[in-house]
């Protein structure tokens, strides 16, 4: 029923892994990511030597834990070079024995949810099946890794509506058995589409979805509250994507839309992953229980949630005083190092950029505040 969406299993490991190690794709893509030079200078050597090592250090592995136990080095390695600090709050109020249904803000692509299950496994937690888009899948080697790291199918790209309902209650059946058949957490972010202007808002058409497959016999709120849906805030000090995004809005605002480059998603999963981020913040919520009587509800006990949980720093505040004057952005010395990073970015940027990345930033104060965007 839901093979075609759900991640691999502990037996299909070793056969996919094995599967994509030898994809000459996937070590094109790394070496053109760790060494650049070398791979323009020397492809068959580096490609070859990546390939080599990568079997060697899995060599091991037989299921999807030992895979996630692979790979919690090359995390904590990433989170220490991109990361000043990286603090969690809330999950002293879960029970590691329960399945959740985590909702988040959604800033990065693969960031967020890497996050998130970094701090499940550090607190001994179960970490959580991801919900991935269908378009950040474009090649065998990125979908084979997404699902041996325990990630699911959210088809997008179905264009009837026939053919797109009947996605969409094939993924509320897969979550609700994932919960209540089979114990395991899920993530899944508020809304299709990272927050590019920096305001986050969970869209009620996902909630629709969770309750696509209730039983007609079954009142909405008890179908929903089973669910122990936990909002999730993840707040970060810099964005190293906010250039991209601004950029993005700006081409929507003045073309009326923006087209993505080739391979641009798996270039931005690159740069959100290394760039550097200053502090981040994840405060997890309290598990939604309440007589909801429709998705709109829902989604604002949601947004409730992350709103009053998101943690403004420097970053945001120094953005907002940007916008409330008239002056040049300058670099200031005075400042936290993360301000003046972002004065740096912003400075750089095009003068009709500029005022986009500093919302982005703001934003964050306003939906603190309940009020509109920017």
């Amino acid at each position: 029923m839901f093979d075609d969406i759900r991640p691999y299993n502990d037996t299909e490991a070793r056969t996919v892994l094995k599967e994509t190690l030898n994809d000459p794709e996937f070590s094109q893509t790394i070496a053109a990511w760790v060494a650049p030079s070398l791979n323009k200078k020397a492809p068959w050597f580096i490609r070859t030597l990546i390939r080599w090592f990568l079997k060697a250090y899995s060599w091991n592995v037989r299921s999807i834990d030992s895979f996630q136990l692979k790979l919690a080095p090359v995390i904590r390695r990433l989170l220490r070079k991109s990361i000043a600090d990286f603090s969690v709050h809330g999950l002293e109020r879960l029970d590691k024995n329960k399945a959740y249904l985590f909702v988040s803000n959604h800033r990065d692509i693969v960031m967020d949810p890497t996050m998130m299950n970094w701090a499940l496994h550090l607190n001994g937690f179960a970490t959580a099946r991801i919900a991935v888009g269908d378009n950040l899948l474009s090649k065998p080697f990125s979908s084979n890794l997404m699902r041996l790291n325990k990630s699911f199918i959210v088809k997008r790209g179905l264009k009837g509506m026939k053919e797109r309902l009947k996605a969409a209650q094939q993924l509320s059946k897969y979550i609700h058995f994932s919960i209540l058949e089979e114990h395991a957490n899920i993530w899944i972010a508020q809304r299709e589409g990272r927050a590019k202007d920096g305001y986050d808002r969970t869209n009620s058409a996902v909630i629709g979805m969770f309750s696509l497959s209730r039983p007609k016999d079954r009142a909405y709120a008890d179908y929903i509250n089973e669910l122990n849906i936990v909002p999730v805030a993840i707040s970060y000090e810099l964005d190293p994507l906010d250039l991209a995004k601004a950029r993005e809005i700006h081409a929507q605002q003045t073309k009326g839309s923006y087209r993505k480059g080739k391979d641009e998603d798996l270039r931005s999963i690159a740069q959100g992953m290394t760039g550097w981020k200053g502090r981040v913040h994840l405060e997890f919520g309290e598990v939604l229980n309440g007589d909801f009587q429709s998705d709109d509800e829902v989604a604002r006990a949601i947004d409730q949630q992350i709103h009053q949980n998101y943690q403004p720093f420097a970053t945001n505040y120094w953005a907002q005083q940007q916008l409330d004057s008239s002056e040049t952005v300058q670099i200031d010395d005075q400042q936290p190092d993360s301000v003046q990073r972002l004065q740096r970015r912003v400075q750089s940027a095009r003068e009709e950029i500029q005022p986009l990345i500093l919302k982005q930033y703001a934003n964050a104060l306003r939906m603190q505040a309940n009020q509109p965007p920017l």
